[in-house]
C-alpha cells in the first residue's frame, strides 16, 4: 500500500510521517510530496519515495499519483488561493483513482463562524463532488499557534488580546497528526467526518497562570478591548490587512468557535491529548 502525503514539507507533514513509520509503514511505502527540495532530500535519505510538486501548477501533479492507494491532503497555507490547489490534488486523485482520500479541514467547518472556514467548506465540497472515498479530519487550533503569546509571557509578565472570556480546546500539532496516521493506515474511516480538538478547553486566564506556574515568575492576562488590539498589532509592525484578520480570528474565539471538546481526537489517537501546560514545558526547557 502507498499512502501519499501532499505538504509532506510542512510541520503537520513531518510529524505524520514520523507517526506512520512509528506504527510501521515502511518508508518506501510513503511518498512525500512538497515544494521543499532540500525537505524532500532529507525525507529521501530516511528511505521515502519523494516528488517535488506546487499546488499551483496542475501539471505538476500529473501522474503523480499512479499506483497510489491513499493520499492524505493537508491543506495548503496561502490564504485565497487553498481552493484552486486543493482542487489540483482532488483531481490528481481522481484521475489516479486512489481508493481514500484523507483531508485536513477546520473544526464544523460546515457551520462554523471560524474566519478561516469558508475555503475549507468549499474544499469539502468539491471532494464530496469528486465521488471519492474520503476522510475529513476536521482539526480545531494548535497549541503551537499560542508560542508567541508564551514567549511575550516570559519576557514581560503580560497576555494581552482580545479573546476575553473564550474558551480554546487545543491540542500539540503531533496529537492530530498521529490522528492522520491512525486514519490513513487503519480500515474503516472512509465517509466519516472526525471534529478533532483538545480534550479540555481553557481560557486565556488559565493560559496565563499555566504560563506562571511554568516559567516561575509572575504572569497576568490582560483584557483589550478589540480597538486596543489592533493598535497593539499595529504598533508591533504588522500590516492593517494581517491585524484586521487577527482581530476577527479572536473575536470568533470569543464567540466559542474553537470551544468545543467532543473528544475524537483522543478516541482516535487512542490516549489523551497532551494538556497545555505540558505543552508549555516543552517550550520552556
Amino acid at each position: 500500500m502507498t499512502i501519499a502525503i501532499f505538504g509532506a514539507t510542512g510541520q503537520l507533514g513531518g510529524l505524520v510521517i514520523d507517526s506512520l513509520i512509528g506504527r510501521g509503514v515502511a518508508p518506501g511505502d510513503v511518498l512525500a510530496l512538497g515544494r521543499n527540495q532540500d525537505r524532500l532530500a532529507e525525507l529521501a535519505g530516511r528511505g521515502l519515495r519523494t516528488a517535488r510538486v506546487d499546488l499551483n501548477d496542475a501539471a505538476t501533479t500529473a501522474g503523480v499519483l499512479d499506483g497510489v492507494e491513499k493520499v492524505l491532503l493537508i491543506s495548503m497555507s496561502e490564504p485565497g488561493r487553498r481552493v484552486a490547489q486543493h482542487a489540483n490534488a482532488i483531481e490528481a486523485a481522481r484521475d489516479a483513482g486512489v481508493s481514500h482520500l484523507v483531508y485536513t479541514s477546520v473544526l464544523n467547518a460546515p457551520t462554523t463562524v471560524l474566519a478561516l472556514a469558508p475555503e475549507h467548506r468549499a474544499t469539502e465540497e468539491l471532494i464530496t463532488a469528486s465521488g471519492l472515498p474520503t476522510t475529513f479530519l476536521r482539526h480545531g487550533w494548535y497549541t503551537e499557534n499560542h508560542r508567541q503569546e508564551f514567549d511575550a509571557a516570559r519576557q514581560t509578565g503580560v497576555v494581552a488580546n482580545s479573546v476575553g472570556s473564550g474558551r480554546i480546546a487545543s491540542a500539540p500539532r503531533r496529537d492530530y497528526a498521529e490522528a492522520a496516521a491512525v486514519v490513513l493506515s487503519t480500515p474503516g474511516h472512509e465517509g466519516k467526518a472526525y471534529e478533532l480538538s483538545g480534550d479540555r478547553a481553557w481560557t486565556y486566564t488559565e493560559f496565563a497562570a499555566a504560563s506562571q506556574e511554568v516559567l516561575e515568575t509572575p504572569v497576568r492576562y490582560e483584557v483589550l478591548t478589540p480597538e486596543e488590539e489592533q493598535k497593539q498589532l499595529i504598533g508591533l509592525g504588522i500590516d492593517e490587512v494581517t491585524a484586521g484578520f487577527l482581530g476577527t480570528l479572536n473575536a470568533n474565539m470569543r464567540d466559542g468557535a474553537l470551544a468545543p471538546a467532543p473528544g475524537e481526537l483522543s478516541k482516535l489517537i487512542g490516549r489523551p491529548t497532551e494538556p497545555l501546560i505540558e505543552t508549555m514545558r516543552s517550550w520552556a526547557r
